[in-house]
């Protein structure tokens, strides 16, 4: 019996199974380059919400604090998104009539909350507590950036794994006094370190125990 296939088969077969196993590692790398990239954890992307709430306003030239809208965000896990009767309670007198508060009304009237559309995330499997966060001194800028500049507000930062061990691993960097979480031009003095350091021991950080995995995964 003739043979059916030529001789160079043997190296076509070879360089074949080279080039796919080469395409799977680029297809990973590309993969793993876009689900980190800020295109996809859509990093400065401005959200729009169903009403045109500016922190810019609020948080920036009116100066209201963080708190007065999202009340648990010292005392619980997770940053609330304000009731309705929160934006009536100066509503109801300021601009009452305005169109671009239609929706907030028509809430307050019907008792069906607004849907906003959330800005930050983390996934699922990340357990993440903001009030153990702002109670040992981590400001809220140091993640969401400068909202009290914001009109419509966006991510600014990635969330990653990487990026929150950074903090974990050397909390004295980042780490502020209490009465300062809330200031959104808080600036760091030029002996941060030194000031982090005194503050990681007066509120008890444990720098050993934040990179331990139970911490965020749980």
């Amino acid at each position: 019996m003739g043979q059916i296939f030529p001789r160079n088969a043997n190296l076509l077969m070879r360089l074949s199974i080279f080039a796919g196993l080469l395409l799977a590692v680029e297809l990973t790398l590309i993969l793993g380059v876009y689900f980190r990239s800020n295109y996809f954890r859509q990093i400065n992307v401005a959200i729009e919400q169903p009403v045109p709430y500016s922190h810019q306003l609020h948080a920036g030239v009116l100066g209201i604090d963080c708190r007065y809208c999202h009340i648990s965000v010292d005392k619980s896990s997770f940053a609330n998104v304000p009731a309705t009767e929160v934006c009536m309670t100066c509503h109801s007198q300021i601009k009452s009539n305005s169109p671009k508060l239609a929706v907030v009304r028509e809430s307050y009237a019907t008792g069906k909350p607004i849907e906003w559309l959330r800005v930050h995330r983390v996934p699922d499997f990340v357990y993440f507590n903001h009030s153990i966060h702002i109670n040992k001194g981590i400001g809220c800028s140091n993640c969401h950036g400068q909202i009290n500049t914001m009109a419509v507000v966006w991510q600014t930062q990635p969330l990653y794994m990487g990026w929150c061990l950074n903090c974990h691993r050397n909390p004295e960097k980042y780490i502020r006094p209490r009465d300062q979480v809330f200031n959104m031009d808080y600036v760091q003095p030029a002996n941060q370190l030194q000031v982090g350091a005194d503050l990681v021991k007066q509120y008890g950080v444990n720098k050993a125990q934040l990179t331990n995995c139970s911490i965020c995964h749980r």
